[in-house]
């Protein structure tokens, strides 16, 4: 899993932007299940990193709404 660049992110198909935001979700489950349960992350940042691509993905969804709106 790679965090995306926006120039990416807006290349992307639609489903494909919906199946990425899917897998980082996950990723963002398993990662705060770990600490929940006690244990230590093997990259700390990581959780910061996968919430920022998620908020890259939703804005780059959103801007597509506003585009179809028009």
């Amino acid at each position: 899993m790679s965090i995306f660049r926006m120039e990416e992110i807006r290349k992307m198909g639609e489903q494909e932007r919906q199946e990425e935001l899917e897998s980082l979700m996950n990723d963002l489950l398993h990662e705060r299940g770990m600490i929940a349960t006690g244990g230590a992350p093997d990259n700390p940042s990581r959780i910061g990193e996968i919430r920022k691509a998620i908020a890259r993905i939703k804005t780059v969804r959103g801007e597509k709404g506003r585009e179809e709106e028009k």
